[in-house]
């Protein structure tokens, strides 16, 4: 749709003899938009976002026009409607998408549309990359048959994959064993500058996207926004409909001097994520600046860019620059897209060299880089920085103060079957892994490069080190290989294990039978060195309690080492065939070797042959065999892939949801209930609702894999909600895990199963909870559960954006207490009865009354604030959720 261009900045850009169609952010300002030169160029990609798709209802001049107010006031409340230029997926995250799309078609054709029209409005990629799981390490065979049995593993979900990338437009699939997500978007997919052929026409604009996975904000190092989101926001944005957010506060990061000897790229951003915690950055943009951002590479500003989430940003953007433009040129893009950014950056006061003043910010902080210093983060948040210099003095603190081991710190508990023994502190777990850094070259041929040395003086890597290297892209291979690099590495352990997101996400594997059972039998606190970007408490292995994140050649450096308790600076790493002592120092390489080897081994056309082909996929994808056309041939018995019931009685005209009355609650909460407990991802117990369901399927325990991996079947994921096994539900006492009580009777039961009873009487449910509830990732089937559950609505104290944006996207209604009133003020147990009045014709964050019949028939009243804060947010929720509204309208059409 054409724009209003009511600031009459609608340009055309000549560049090596072709016309683009742009929105002049230069012209709109001579036109009205005093001093927006002066943005920070993360706001002027929204500015002009808004003049581009300026429309009179969805986006309005008074839109456009707060972004000069920012200027002044540099916060705003103003509410704007963003779209994005692509989506990027996931498999864990785009199989439900991918389900709900061609559970859309089917709905489609009884409605008596076209089930054609049902696909993506603007181009989706969807990375397989979440499936790998390191079973196999330290041999020639890793990746051959970790690869075999991720295929054993997924066969449902790829075919469903593969079926989708044929069926519907717009929609591409890489296949795995290619690369991480975030990785393949940096060295191929991203753009920097987008184009599209509309009506006769190019137009050009900034590149911009949203992903299903929260490590998006990667690509901001390559000057593109983007940032994560839930799943049903995701298939919001490529069903055309735009992000609902207020525009930012922008914090500028202004980055001065240059790494010192010795530092890498993960030690400058271990250090800026500590800094920019405590500053407090959590829903705001971060912009970088600076004579600094001369002295860093590319993949250095993705690294930094990629830590987003654990510095609490939405994003973490860096202008374009010169180093912005080899970078696109060293990776194989298209030389006369690489023009058209550079001669578009210029034109739009885009081009850092340019820049006449700093951009105005929110608020600033300075880094001078020259002050970073070799670094881990943990043992169980990114945040929580140590110096390498003081690291086995912090884990001694830790063992004391986190762990209460300090009494037993020398205890060892031999292996069985082995002349060895491990103790509190010994690395289990050495991983190269992760999107973070296995983007950045530096760091993973100077973990190379210490392997070298390393093999040169005869040391090994313990034998109680569980060692992997997980690439996010096979280009690292290919350099790792020119440089005569992966030998070494092979000599030490690090033999490649895949192309994926592994022991980040909690994908490492199991122990070894001996040393988890050792680890268990003497209670260790056993710990684990990666290089990624995530070492929450229980996510890279539950028999692992203290996980470091590190460098690459950190990584190898604590195999060597096998123990955290090792003072890399001053004691030994291990001995050399004399048995003389073997220093850091002695295997570390300098800044100038390592820029030397990258220089030599990374070559432009690596990226080009890598790439040509990157969604052909292996041999085994290419036997997988395709079932289905325009609809999916549903397979009744898969426990993978089902059509879930969103659209079963749907029709034409929604049935606008009614008042809530007599409601019982299903689940009453305290504080900081996150998306994890709602919906947990990870194994699924025998004993549970979702155990029972694939056992009576003829799954076999060994054979759940995760929740995470069946979200693509609602039988299991809405069997699933409320049923991790910390989760604590106030009506029962001192009991952990998915349980309820059932009224009138008081029977304690699944979630579950409570749930169907009240269906199958007819009874509306609520869940009554505390402060922040939603917390965490932005799990989409924290939203779908609750409302297959039959829950209504879910009232409580405050919630976290994302989960509440779900849950109306879902039409499940939050409402928030109001006047000091919560579940303790209330006397809330869990046995009432609750009605909610004014539903029918409520508005944008009205008031409601909320009635509460305790079960000896009295009654008490309180009100609750309508979060629903957006006039297409409620319709969204009349509409029955948001796949209904836009299913409707596109039926319509």
């Amino acid at each position: 749709m054409a724009s209003l261009d009511s600031f009459k900045c609608r340009r055309t850009l000549d560049v090596d003899g072709k016309s683009y169609v742009y929105f002049d952010l230069r012209v709109a300002e001579q036109n009205g938009l005093k001093g927006i030169s002066r943005l920070p160029a993360s706001l002027k990609v929204l500015l002009e976002n808004l003049l581009r798709h300026e429309d009179g209802k969805t986006v309005v001049k008074a839109d456009i026009e707060a972004m000069v107010t920012w200027l002044t006031e540099k916060t705003s409340n103003h509410e704007i409607a963003y779209r994005p230029a692509r989506v990027l997926m996931q498999d864990f995250t785009g199989v439900p998408a991918v389900v709900d799309l061609a559970a859309m078609r089917d709905a489609a054709k009884k409605l008596g549309g076209d089930p054609n029209m049902i696909n993506p409005l603007v181009p989706v990629d969807l990375v397989i990359d979440h499936s790998l799981m390191v079973d196999v390490f330290g041999s020639a065979n890793a990746f051959k048959d970790n690869v075999e049995r991720e295929y054993e593993r997924n066969l449902e979900r790829y075919k469903f994959l593969k079926w989708g990338a044929k069926a519907f437009r717009n929609f591409r699939v890489v296949p795995p064993g290619t690369g991480i997500c975030h990785q393949v978007n940096l060295e191929y997919l991203a753009q920097t500058v987008w184009t599209k052929e509309e009506d006769g026409e190019t137009i050009a604009y900034p590149d911009t996207l949203v992903g299903t996975d929260s490590h998006t904000t990667m690509v901001n190092g390559l000057s593109v926004l983007g940032w994560g989101v839930g799943g049903i926001e995701a298939e919001a944005a490529m069903l055309g409909q735009p992000v609902s957010m207020l525009i930012p506060e922008v914090v500028g990061f202004k980055l001065t001097g240059k790494l010192p000897e010795g530092a890498t790229a993960t030690d400058l951003v271990l250090t800026v994520t500590q800094m920019l915690r405590k500053r407090g950055v959590v829903g705001k943009f971060v912009e970088f600046f600076g004579d600094g951002l001369d002295h860093l590479s590319l993949a250095d500003e993705a690294t930094i860019a990629n830590m987003a989430p654990e510095y609490g940003a939405t994003c973490g953007f860096f202008p374009i620059d010169d180093e912005t433009l080899a970078y696109l040129k060293a990776t194989g893009r298209d030389p006369s897209r690489v023009k058209l950014v550079e001669a578009y950056a210029k034109a739009q006061g885009l081009y850092r060299p340019d820049y006449a003043a700093d951009p105005i910010f929110t608020d600033t902080l300075e880094l001078d880089m020259a002050t970073v210093e070799p670094s881990l983060a943990g043992p169980k948040r990114p945040q929580d920085r140590v110096p390498l210099s003081t690291a086995s003095d912090a884990f001694a603190v830790q063992l004391d103060s986190e762990f209460k081991k300090m009494a037993e710190a020398h205890k060892r508990v031999q292996v069985e079957g082995t002349d060895y023994s491990i103790g509190h502190g010994d690395v289990v777990i050495a991983a190269i892994t992760s999107c973070t850094n296995t983007s950045n070259p530096s760091v993973m041929l100077g973990a190379g490069l210490v392997a070298r040395n390393a093999v040169r003086r005869g040391l090994k890597v313990k034998p109680w080190v569980k060692t992997s290297l997980a690439p996010g892209s096979q280009v690292v291979t290919d350099y790792l290989l020119k440089a005569g690099l992966q030998d070494d590495l092979d000599a030490l352990g690090f033999n490649l294990v895949g192309y994926g997101c592994t022991t980040c996400i909690g994908n490492s594997g199991p122990l070894p039978d001996r040393i988890a059972k050792a680890v268990q039998s003497g209670d260790l606190v056993a710990c684990s060195v990666l290089s990624g970007n995530r070492n929450f408490e229980g996510r890279v292995n539950p028999d692992v309690r203290a996980n470091y994140l590190a460098s690459p050649p950190l990584v190898v450096a604590y195999a060597i080492a096998g123990s955290m308790n090792v003072d890399l600076y001053n004691d030994p790493i291990g001995y050399d065939e004399e048995n003389e002592p073997v220093y850091l120092s002695d295997i570390w390489p300098t800044s100038a070797e390592v820029a030397e080897v990258v220089r030599q081994a990374v070559t432009a056309d690596m990226f080009a042959s890598r790439y040509a082909n990157v969604f052909e996929g292996d041999e085994m994808w290419a036997k997988i065999e395709v079932e289905g056309g325009l609809t999916y041939a549903w397979d009744s018995t898969s426990t993978y892939v089902q059509n879930p019931p969103y659209f079963e009685g749907m029709t034409m005209n929604p049935v606008a949801p009614g008042n809530i009355a007599k409601a019982r609650i299903l689940g009453l909460f305290a504080d900081s209930i996150t998306t994890d407990h709602i919906s947990p991802a990870g194994s699924i117990k025998t004993d549970s609702p979702a155990g029972r369901y694939l056992q009576d399927h003829q799954v076999a325990p060994r054979d759940f894999n995760s929740y995470g991996s069946r979200r693509g079947n609602h039988e299991v994921m809405m069997r699933g909600t409320f049923a991790n096994i910390r989760i604590k539900n106030q009506m029962l006492s001192g009991i952990e895990g998915g349980y309820t009580k059932k009224f009138p009777s008081g029977e304690q039961m699944a979630i579950y199963d409570a749930a169907m009873a009240y269906q199958t009487e007819g009874t509306p449910l609520v869940i009554v909870a505390g402060k922040e509830y939603g917390t965490g990732s932005s799990r989409d089937w924290a939203a779908k559960g609750t409302v297959l559950l039959g829950v209504r609505a879910v009232i409580a104290e405050s919630f976290e954006r994302i989960h509440r944006s779900n849950l109306i996207g879902m039409g499940v209604l939050p409402l928030q207490f109001e006047g000091g009133a919560t579940r303790e003020s209330l006397g809330i147990t869990g046995d009432e009865m609750v009605s909610v009045d004014g539903i029918e014709t409520m508005q944008p964050r009205e008031l409601l009354t909320v009635t509460i019949t305790n079960a000896d028939g009295t009654v008490k009243t309180a009100e609750a604030r309508v979060r629903i804060d957006t006039e297409n947010e409620l319709e969204y929720y009349r509409a029955g959720g948001i796949l209904h509204y836009v299913l409707r309208n596109l039926v319509a059409h």
